[in-house]
């Protein structure tokens, strides 16, 4: 099952191209099962290296009914969840063998299972302990810093800390900008041109950290590596450049959403135990306004186990006298030691991401990279000088749908711009738009685009649909994203599919909802369905190709009138589409060919052997009414 990249498509042992359709499993593989880490669990993570991940993203016993049940909605691909926490929380390289043993066994029954699986070693807001998932709390360590001392200086807003009444719907995608996480994302990228003199073990941080990181994931691949169903790693989810190319640390971000603002060098400051300014941001209807002025640290605790141990103090980028903040140096993270400016992506990430699919083709020789720039921006500065066999796996959501929790197919914010956008019509191309970027950046390398992460939360219009079963916006919103991809030709995996989601706590992790299934949807003969459980059904499990003997050149699906069309350039074989049954329980084929076909378990096979090479062949499939 093993397969390579050949342009914009991944190729099969027999010469197809292969699309790949997947989902994220899964949204609560972000917490440990022991203790139980679900973010509304109030927790000061002092026992942050006595914890188990096993049973992420499900226990062994459930998988075959998980699995079936993904099968059965025509993906054919997971994007398998773990993170560097899971696997070396206790210490450095204090390996939990436990969990390493349990991660195998789920990737060898997803292989059962007929699915194609890669890695990603997830992180958001770098860790746990600082309002997301990812690193384990040793890390906060190794650089100096107090964990405990987060929450109460506003260095990281962690739920576990402040639900129910002073946390917001994603606000914790705010931590990118405040102290813990921007320092451990610049450290991890580039101490050795903004923290040289910072070291440990007499190592740089950012080789000690991401030697720890690498060698985590080295370890899931030993585990793996003779399933030929496994076809990759990601490099890191979502990586952050932290301070890292900021022109000017005194000025405010250039966006602004709803939330807590100021300055890096104040946030910097407030790490290093200074009582520091910041604004209050809110949403009017489609706009952001300024509301009051807050204070950062009030009680000027250092984040620093030793105060005077402060990095950023240490290598001059802040001087704090007499109540006064100033710096003699406000591009300090936009020029690199020699003068030049700094490109993070080509700079800091690149030579990483090279170096980190390097240690892990040392044990899987053909390892695909899916590789990820800075969340906010999709440029993929990749050569064909670099490591081959790499895919643009940028993520892609509609910002309005996240923050509001709402879908409007006549409304949406243009993020770029920071203006409303009216009309159904132009919706679509903004969104378009922003896709394209992103194949545009896989276009100029000749790699394929698989968009990571896409998706849309559930709980819409204040949990709705959960009263009433009508999933009507989910449905839309979802068809509309998925039409997009089609147009485009690009692959996909979905967040996400969470086994232990609920209504009441969505997917255990920062009051997200996204999951296209729930214990809480599921009937009470749902082992005798597998559909049971599911979210918008319709929205996602829809008609595709999926392995083309030949070159596809188009193909799109009409929701309403049920009309799915397939053009594709033949290359004598055999071709294989999804046709799956809530769509088609009775389907009309048609072909503008005499070529033999069969449709069985929702799926349609075109036997092209003896139609002629490069003959366009047509296929049209419509519900019979």
């Amino acid at each position: 099952m093993r397969l390579k990249t050949d342009g914009r498509w991944f190729v099969d042992d027999l010469g197809r191209k292969v699309l790949l359709r997947g989902v994220n499993l899964g949204g609560s593989t972000k917490i440990p099962t022991t203790p139980d880490g679900a973010t509304h669990l109030s927790s000061e993570f002092i026992h942050h290296r006595d914890v188990s991940f096993v049973d992420r993203p499900f226990p062994l016993e459930e998988a075959e009914e998980h699995f079936s049940r993904l099968a059965n909605w025509g993906f054919n691909t997971i994007r398998l969840l773990t993170s560097w926490e899971a696997i070396e929380h206790s210490g450095p390289k204090q390996y939990d063998h436990e969990y390493l043993d349990y991660f195998k066994n789920v990737v060898e029954i997803a292989g059962d299972y007929g699915f194609y699986v890669f890695i990603d070693p997830h992180q958001d807001v770098w860790s746990r302990m600082t309002g997301g998932d990812g690193a384990p709390g040793w890390t906060f360590e190794k650089v100096g810093l107090d964990l405990s001392t987060f929450a109460d200086t506003g260095s990281a807003k962690i739920m576990q800390a402040h639900y129910p009444h002073k946390y917001l719907e994603m606000e914790w995608f705010m931590n990118y900008q405040r102290f813990a996480v921007a320092t451990m994302f610049t450290l991890f990228f580039g101490s050795e041109d903004f923290a040289p003199e910072a070291k440990i073990n007499g190592q740089s941080i950012q080789h000690y950290l991401q030697d720890h990181y690498t060698q985590a994931m080295v370890k899931i691949a030993e585990k793996i590596k003779d399933y030929d169903h496994v076809i990759g790693f990601d490099s890191m989810n979502e990586p952050h450049p932290g301070f890292i190319g900021i022109p000017d640390i005194t000025q405010f971000p250039a966006r602004t959403p709803p939330g807590l603002h100021f300055t890096p060098i104040d946030a910097i400051a407030a790490g290093g135990g200074n009582p520091r300014p910041a604004i209050w941001y809110s949403q009017e209807l489609v706009w952001i306004k300024r509301k009051h002025v807050e204070v950062l640290n009030p009680r000027g605790i250092s984040n620093w186990i030793d105060p005077d141990a402060d990095i950023w103090k240490n290598h001059e980028v802040y001087e704090y006298t007499n109540d006064t903040l100033t710096t003699d140096h406000p591009d300090y993270f936009y020029q690199r030691p020699d003068g030049s400016p700094v490109n993070y992506f080509r700079d800091y990430l690149r030579p990483f991401a090279m170096k980190y699919i390097n240690a892990l083709r040392g044990t899987i020789p053909d390892a695909i990279l899916f590789v990820e720039g800075h969340p906010e921006d999709p440029v993929l500065d990749w050569h064909r000088s670099d490591s081959q066999g790499v895919v643009n796996a940028s993520h892609w959501y509609d910002s309005y749908t996240m923050f509001s929790k709402s879908y409007r197919s006549w409304f949406t914010i243009d993020v770029d711009r920071e203006k409303p956008v009216f009309l159904p019509r132009n919706v679509n191309r903004y969104h378009l738009r922003q896709l394209l970027k992103r194949g545009k950046e896989s276009d100029k390398i000749g790699i394929p685009t698989l968009i990571g992460e896409f998706g849309i939360p559930f709980d819409m219009n204040n949990k709705k649909s959960y009263r009433t079963g009508n999933f009507k916006d989910q449905i839309n919103s979802l068809n509309h994203y998925y039409n997009y991809l089609d147009a485009l030709q690009f692959h996909s995996t979905q967040w996400n599919y969470t086994s232990d989601n609920s209504n009441q706590w969505g997917d255990l992790w920062n009051m997200e909802d996204l999951s296209i299934f729930s214990r809480d949807q599921q009937l009470a003969n749902w082992k005798d369905n597998l559909n049971s459980g599911s979210r918008a059904l319709k929205g996602f499990c829809r008609p595709h190709p999926v392995a083309v003997s030949g070159n596809p050149v188009k193909w799109f699906y009409k929701f309403k009138s049920t009309v799915f069309h397939f053009n594709y350039e033949n290359l004598p074989g055999e071709t294989v589409v999804f046709l799956p049954d809530i769509v088609y329980p009775n389907p009309e084929i048609r072909l503008n060919t005499d070529i033999p076909f069969q449709f069985e378990d929702q799926y349609l096979y075109l036997d092209s052997r003896k139609v002629p090479e490069d003959f366009e062949i047509t296929l049209r499939v419509k519900n019979r009414d």
